[in-house]
């Protein structure tokens, strides 16, 4: 599960394997080996994949369905629009 959580973080970011293996300073093959279940990403790789796709380990390991969204930086005004979408959304 955590190969294809990857894979799809990624594509929904729509980003390649080589640009997410420079994010992360691993090779293209690693991330290949992820997404492909070959090998695992150390403890550490995962927080740091977690935090590069603003996902929670809990998420990316599959024992949670929450996802967040980085908001550091934005005012409170950029805040509350962005939850009235979320909200609006949900409604719909």
């Amino acid at each position: 599960m955590l190969n294809e959580k990857i894979k799809l973080l990624r594509n929904q970011r729509n980003i390649t394997q080589v640009e997410l293996a420079k994010n992360l300073s691993v090779s293209k093959q690693a991330v290949s080996n992820w997404e492909n279940d070959n090998i695992q990403p150390s403890i550490d790789m995962l927080v740091k994949i977690a935090g590069f796709f603003s996902v929670s380990t809990d998420y990316l390991l599959g024992l949670e369905n929450k996802r967040y969204l980085e908001i550091t930086g934005l005012s409170d005004l950029k805040v509350t629009h962005i939850q009235q979408i979320i909200d609006d959304m949900r409604q719909s």
